[in-house]
C-alpha cells in the first residue's frame, strides 16, 4: 500500500528523521559494544604503549616511568582508551550506517564512488595507523635520549597516551587524503592537470604533515611518513589521469556520433 501511494520510494522529513534517529542508534550501539571489549583489552594494549618508555629507558640508562597524576587518572584513562577502541574497531560497521542514510539520495554512480571510497580509505587508515605503532617506540627512544643523566622523566600516563593517539590520527588521516583527490576526480571536482601542477605543495603539506606527526626533529623519521604520503599521491594522480583520458576518448566518440547524426536518424 506505502508503494502503491509512494511510487517513488520518496521520504518525508519526519521520515528522514526517524531514518536518521535508527542509524545514529546502531552507531552508538556498535560503538559502546566496541568499547565494552576495549574496557577488557585496556590492559595488553596499555602494555604495549607502555613497553617503548620502559625499552628506551633501559637501553638510554634514564630512570623513565609511566605516572597517574590522580586517584582517578588510572580509571579515566581506562575509559578513553576503551572509547578509543571501540571508535577503530567497529569503524567499519558504523561507517556502513552513515553510508546506507547517505546512500538512498545518490545515483547509481555516486554510490558506488562512495563505496570504493570507503572500501579503500579504511585500509589506507589503518595502514597509516600501523606505520605509527611501529614508529612510536623510535619517537620515545629520541625524546628519552635526551633527559639529563641523574634526571628522572615522570611521565604523565594521560598526556603521553594522548600523544600516541595523536601519531595514530595524524598518520591515518595522512594516509587517506590521496584517496580525497581520487575521489574529487571522479566527481568531476579535481582533474588531473590540476592534480599535477599541485605537486610542489603537496610536497610542502606532506613535508608539513609529517612534521606535525613525527614529535622528533630526526629526518627519517620524517621521511617514513613523507614518503609514503608523495607515492600514494602520485598513485592518485596516476588513477585520476587514466580517469580523465578514458572520459575525454568517451566524449570524443560521442562527438563524432553527434557529427555523423546530428538528427539521430541515419543520414543519405
Amino acid at each position: 500500500m506505502a508503494k502503491r501511494k509512494n511510487p517513488l520510494g520518496q521520504m518525508s522529513l519526519g521520515g528522514h528523521l526517524k531514518e536518521l534517529r535508527k542509524r545514529f542508534f546502531w552507531v552508538a550501539l556498535f560503538i559502546l559494544a566496541g568499547s565494552v571489549a576495549g574496557w577488557f583489552m585496556f590492559d595488553p594494549v596499555f602494555n604495549a604503549l607502555q613497553a617503548p618508555i620502559l625499552a628506551a629507558a633501559k637501553d638510554s640508562h634514564v630512570n623513565a616511568t609511566v605516572n597517574f597524576g590522580t586517584i582517578g587518572g588510572a580509571f579515566d584513562l581506562r575509559l578513553q582508551i576503551s572509547a578509543f577502541i571501540g571508535v577503530v574497531v567497529t569503524s567499519p560497521l558504523w561507517l556502513y550506517q552513515l553510508w546506507a542514510f547517505v546512500t538512498p539520495a545518490l545515483q547509481r554512480r555516486e554510490r558506488l564512488y562512495t563505496l570504493a571510497f570507503l572500501g579503500s580509505a579504511i585500509p589506507l587508515f589503518l595502514g597509516g595507523c600501523y606505520l605509527a605503532w611501529v614508529s612510536i617506540p623510535n619517537f620515545v627512544h629520541a625524546l628519552l635520549a635526551l633527559t639529563p643523566a641523574g634526571s628522572t622523566n615522570l611521565i604523565n600516563a594521560n598526556e603521553y597516551i594522548l600523544f600516541a593517539v595523536r601519531v595514530l590520527l595524524v598518520f591515518g588521516i595522512a594516509f587517506v587524503l590521496p584517496v580525497v583527490l581520487v575521489m574529487l576526480n571522479f566527481m568531476g571536482l579535481l582533474s588531473a592537470l590540476a592534480i599535477r601542477k599541485g605537486w610542489r605543495i603537496a610536497v610542502v603539506i606532506s613535508a608539513f604533515v609529517a612534521a606535525l606527526a613525527t614529535p622528533v626533529a630526526d629526518p627519517t623519521s620524517m621521511f617514513v611518513l613523507m614518503v609514503p604520503l608523495l607515492v600514494l599521491y602520485f598513485v592518485a594522480l596516476g588513477i585520476a589521469a587514466l580517469r580523465d583520458r578514458r572520459t575525454k576518448k568517451k566524449n570524443q566518440q560521442l562527438l563524432a556520433e553527434l557529427e555523423l547524426n546530428p538528427e539521430g536518424g541515419v543520414n543519405a
